[in-house]
């Protein structure tokens, strides 16, 4: 059986491998298609096209967007995206300036109490990243202010901490607009980590489905077989498509493998042909 992975992050966002590298780590894992679904951003996607051209490897041009739901943060993933058109270009640079501007009041205020964080450190040489907040966790635990990156999102920059600042907010409306239009199919991404009670999952299933949503990842690493079961059961009862990956961001997340998650998770390639049937 052939095994797929189609939720991954490179340097285009905060990964910690190259695009290259990540299709590289995949082809090792026996992948036989991934997709690349970097935060916000397309950026990654040419590299790992190019790499792979005479790989044993297909790849999926995705990317990860955030919005909001009565003002908490979700993720939808988009699918064959069309990573060329200079619209989509235009409406994801629209968005990093705004998060540009976020990130620089945040170190501002980090450095303004001492605390070595700089842009300069948080791009570690990839000056096109979109720089999230793992950016910041990363920094703070190379520069020894915290011990692991849990630390510095409980006592610096999660929620409600001294130096939080939330992104600015896309509605799901423009997020879902975005997708449908330079993209062939949009699915929720990890519905648990919301925090949402599994009615509440399917008010936000409904309607996002109507606004052009195909589908959900029922298979993420912080679910276990319950739970998967239970959103996969829930796709069902929409009229949605499944989907699973892995959420593989390197370094950043080392507990997680492209392929096998935490060390046991498969996604079989029927999840691909699923996904293939809105590529028209």
């Amino acid at each position: 059986m052939s095994y797929v992975d189609l939720h991954l992050h490179s340097t285009a966002s905060d990964g910690s491998f190259t695009p290259a590298e990540v299709a590289d780590l995949a082809i090792e894992a026996g992948l036989s298609a991934i997709a690349l679904t970097d935060h916000d951003t397309v950026d990654g996607i040419p590299e790992i096209l190019a790499h792979t051209e005479d790989k044993p490897i297909r790849v999926i041009p995705g990317i990860e967007l955030s919005a909001y739901y009565k003002n908490r943060e979700v993720h939808i993933l988009g699918y064959f995206m069309d990573y060329r058109n200079p619209e989509l270009a235009s409406a994801l640079d629209e968005m990093k300036r705004a998060r540009e501007d976020r990130n620089i009041k945040m170190v501002e205020m980090m450095q303004a109490d001492g605390l070595p964080v700089t842009m300069e450190k948080l791009l570690h040489g990839n000056p096109n990243s979109v720089i999230t907040r793992a950016h910041f966790a990363r920094v703070l635990v190379e520069e020894g202010v915290c011990k692991d990156k849990n630390k510095a999102f409980k006592s610096y920059i999660g929620v409600g901490c001294k130096y939080y600042l939330p992104k600015p907010q896309v509605d799901c409306e423009k997020a879902m607009k975005i997708l449908t239009t330079y993209g062939k199919a949009a699915y929720l991404a990890h519905p648990l980590l919301y925090h949402f009670g599994y009615r509440e999952i399917e008010e936000l299933l409904a309607y996002l489905k109507s606004l052009g949503l195909v589908g959900l990842e029922a298979y993420h690493s912080s679910n276990n077989r319950y739970e998967s079961e239970k959103l996969s059961a829930l796709a069902r009862k929409l009229e949605l498509s499944v989907s699973g990956g892995t959420d593989f961001h390197g370094v950043v997340k080392p507990n997680i493998q492209i392929g096998v998650g935490r060390g046991n998770m498969r996604i079989p390639e029927e999840y691909l042909k699923d996904l293939d049937a809105y590529n028209v």
